[in-house]
C-alpha cells in the first residue's frame, strides 16, 4: 500500500509539473509596440503609505504614454500621505488627489477606494494600482498595447517582488508556486468556468465600459481578493480576462517581514477558497502529503527500510521534483533561489497561515488590514 501512496504522489506531482510547463509557454510579456493611444486613468488608493506613495507617483507620471493623468485616493491616512500627496500635486497638473469618504457599511476599505477613484476617472482606459508598486516608463504604454491586441476586456500582470528579509523570501514567492503549478493560465481566458480565475491587484488595467458593465468595485465590494472577483465577475459577463508576466514593467514590495507576510496572507488565503473550510482543509492535507510527508519518508528511512523504493527513492524523487519546480519559476520571476532550498520551511509556513487563516473566522476575530477589521464570510 505504501509503495501504491507513492506512485500517487509522483503522479500528483508530475501532474503540476506539466502545469507548470505549460503555463511558461502560455503567460507571455506585454507587447512592445504601440499603434493606439487612448485615454488612460491610473487609479492609486492609499492608506498610511508615507513609505511608498512618492516613488510609486513620481514612476507613474514618468510614463511615456501621451495620453494619462493619475488620480490617488487618500483614504483616511494616519501618517503623512496627504502632505507628500500635496506636495506632488504642486508640482504636475496631471496629478489629481481625492479625500476618501467614510467607508459605508458592508464594503471593504480598498473595493471602497477604488470604486470612489473610478467614478472621479474620465479615462477609457482604467489602471488600478497599488501604492507599494514602482513602474517602468513603458508600463502604460505596453499595457494597452497588449489590452488591445488582445483584445481583452481586463488584463493583470505579476509584478517583479521585491524580497530583503529573509521571511520575505520564504512567503512572498508561494504566490508564484500556487499560480504556476496548480491555474492552467490559459483557462482563465479560455473557460467561462468562474474557478479559473487569477488576477493581482497590484497590476489590473480594464476597458472602462466593461468595467462599468460589471458593476464596477461595487460587484466586489465584500471580497478580500477582490482582483480575483473581478475577474470572475468579468467571466461572468461574458468578458475576457488574461494574465501576464509583468516582472519587466512593474515591481512591488508586498511585505517587509514575517509580521506583514503572515497577517497579509492570513487575510487573502481562507478567503481566496471562499471561505471552504473543506475545500481549505483539503488543500492543507494536499500540500502536506506531496510536500511535506516526502522529508519526513527519507529521514525516516534510514530506521525502518534504509534506501527501499517506497520509504527513499520514490520520496527523494518527491522532493527533487518540488524543488526543479521552485528553481524554475525562481528563473522565470527572478525570484531568490533561497525559496527553492527552502521548500520545507516555505510549505510548512504555508500550512501555518491556512490554519490561521481558517482560525480568524472561525474564532469571529475576522481577517485585520490596514488598521481595520473584516468578517464577510457569514454573507457568502
Amino acid at each position: 500500500m505504501l509503495l501504491y501512496y507513492q506512485i500517487f504522489i509522483l503522479a500528483c506531482l508530475l501532474v503540476f509539473f506539466g502545469i507548470l510547463v505549460k503555463n511558461l509557454f502560455d503567460l507571455h510579456f506585454f507587447s512592445r509596440t504601440a499603434t493606439a493611444f487612448p485615454s488612460v486613468s491610473i487609479l492609486v488608493p492609499a492608506r498610511n503609505e508615507a513609505h511608498n506613495i512618492e516613488r510609486c507617483v513620481t514612476s507613474l507620471l514618468a510614463q511615456d504614454y501621451p495620453n494619462f493623468d493619475v488620480l490617488v485616493l487618500n483614504d483616511h491616512s494616519t501618517d503623512n500621505t496627504g502632505e507628500i500627496l500635496a506636495r506632488l500635486q504642486c508640482r504636475d497638473a496631471r496629478l489629481k488627489v481625492l479625500n476618501g469618504k467614510d467607508l459605508p457599511h458592508g464594503w471593504l476599505g480598498k473595493a471602497w477606494a477604488c470604486q470612489q477613484l473610478s467614478e472621479a476617472a474620465t479615462g477609457e482606459l482604467l489602471l488600478f494600482t497599488d501604492a507599494d508598486t514602482v513602474h517602468r516608463p513603458d508600463a502604460v504604454r505596453r499595457s494597452v498595447a497588449t489590452l488591445l491586441s488582445t483584445q481583452s476586456d481586463m488584463l493583470t500582470a505579476v509584478p517583479y517582488q521585491i524580497m530583503l528579509s529573509f521571511w520575505e523570501k520564504i512567503g512572498v514567492p508561494l504566490v508564484h508556486f500556487l499560480i504556476m503549478c496548480f491555474l492552467p493560465m490559459s483557462q482563465v481566458w479560455n473557460s467561462r468556468n468562474t474557478a479559473f480565475a487569477f488576477a493581482c491587484g497590484q497590476f489590473i488595467l480594464f476597458r472602462r465600459a466593461f468595467y462599468e458593465k460589471i458593476g464596477g468595485h461595487a460587484a466586489v465590494r465584500t471580497a478580500l481578493v477582490e482582483d480575483v472577483w473581478l475577474v470572475k465577475a468579468t467571466k461572468r459577463a461574458g468578458g475576457k480576462a488574461m494574465v501576464f508576466n509583468g516582472i519587466d514593467v512593474v515591481s512591488c514590495r508586498m511585505y517587509d517581514s514575517l509580521a506583514a507576510v503572515w497577517q497579509g496572507f492570513s487575510k487573502n488565503l481562507f478567503a481566496g477558497v471562499n471561505y471552504n473550510y473543506a475545500g481549505m482543509f483539503g488543500i492543507v492535507l494536499m500540500m502536506s502529503a506531496c510536500f511535506i510527508a516526502p522529508y519526513f519518508f527519507v529521514l525516516c528511512s534510514f530506521f525502518v527500510e534504509p534506501f527501499s523504493v517506497s520509504w527513499f527513492w520514490l520520496p527523494l524523487v518527491h522532493v527533487l521534483l518540488a524543488i526543479a519546480m521552485r528553481l524554475i519559476i525562481a528563473w522565470r520571476f527572478k525570484l531568490p533561489t533561497l525559496s527553492a532550498w527552502s521548500h520545507l520551511l516555505s510549505i510548512g509556513l504555508f500550512v501555518a497561515i491556512a490554519l490561521n487563516s481558517m482560525q480568524l473566522i472561525w474564532s469571529g476575530k475576522g481577517a485585520e488590514w490596514k488598521g481595520r477589521r473584516y468578517d464577510f464570510s457569514k454573507s457568502l
